[in-house]
């Protein structure tokens, strides 16, 4: 499932995985979000609701991926690596960005919206 993510006037799109995790994000959609920056990495937001954690779980990442962080309930969309390793429990990853991940790159939080 293709999904698309408008930030300012820039859109992003990504692919989500068939896992129950994945199709468990899709149901939230449409979302607004304000993503937060974290470690100049990553950009996450606290999701309304948890949804399924059911998915493998991993505790390294790509640029670009879409996963979800179950203590949270987050989600995040990684658009720099710093060879960190991520903490129990670990990530379940939905998706991946397929476009330019510029819109990420900038200080601070973003506004979001997901379709």
């Amino acid at each position: 499932m293709r999904i698309s993510i408008s930030i300012g006037s820039q859109i992003i799109t990504a692919t989500l995985n068939e896992s129950e995790t994945a199709k468990d994000f899709a149901s939230l959609l449409p979302l607004s979000l304000t993503m937060s920056d974290l470690f100049q990495r990553e950009k996450y937001a606290h999701l309304p609701r948890a949804i399924s954690d059911r998915g493998k779980r991993t505790k390294t990442y790509e640029v670009g991926e879409v996963v979800y962080w179950s203590p949270g309930p987050d989600v995040a969309i990684f658009y720099r690596h710093d060879a960190q390793s991520i903490p129990d429990p670990g990530i379940i990853v939905m998706g991946k960005v397929d476009s330019s991940l510029d819109a990420l790159n900038a200080p601070g939080s973003v506004q979001i919206i997901g379709e």
